[in-house]
């Protein structure tokens, strides 16, 4: 899923994929949405033969530069949203699949929440994690500085997928 999504928004750009610092752009674009974050970034550089340390510290910063913002606002925003009726029900969802994670964090929450971010599987990663940490109330500073150790945790993995499977798969 996440490799024809990351081909799908790489052919959006079209022939800006070309362009000097092309690929750099289309990779922290790519890291800095939810879904993709750094697992299509790293793809997308690797796909695009973007430098992989270029490639590397641009998906992080574009990864971690939203957490913050989701850490420090989700809960007053979907405190609002719930008294709509228009968003109430997707907040609602939204936290229930938070809370549905929240018996994986109760005990040792920071090295969980390091955990979840930092293995790359479908529907981990900072935003969910940040979802997570706010729906629970985690301590902001302890939350950012464990997703930060999870972006790096899933940075070194993908960065073994991304430029060494992927690029053998494809170049040999």
């Amino acid at each position: 899923m996440v490799d024809s999504l990351v081909n799908s928004i790489i052919g959006m750009f079209g022939a800006f994929t070309s362009a000097k610092f092309g690929g750099e752009i289309i990779t922290f674009v790519i890291s800095l949405l939810p879904i993709l974050e750094l697992r299509g970034g790293l793809l997308a550089a690797s796909i695009l033969n973007v430098k992989p340390l270029v490639a590397y510290i641009i998906a992080i910063i574009g990864n971690l530069l939203p957490i913050p913002f989701i850490l420090m606002f989700l809960t007053p925003i979907f405190n609002y949203l719930k008294k709509t009726k228009l968003f109430k029900g997707m907040v609602e969802k939204l936290e229930a699949k938070a809370m549905k994670n929240k018996g994986k964090f109760e005990k040792g929450e920071f090295i969980a929440l390091i955990l979840f971010v930092g293995i790359p599987l479908p529907g981990t990663g900072a935003w969910t994690g940040a979802l997570i940490a706010s729906v629970m109330g985690m301590d902001k500073k302890k939350a950012m500085l464990a997703i930060l150790l999870g972006v790096i945790m899933a940075s070194i993995i993908m960065m073994i997928i991304s430029y060494g499977v992927v690029n053998n798969l494809i170049y040999n």
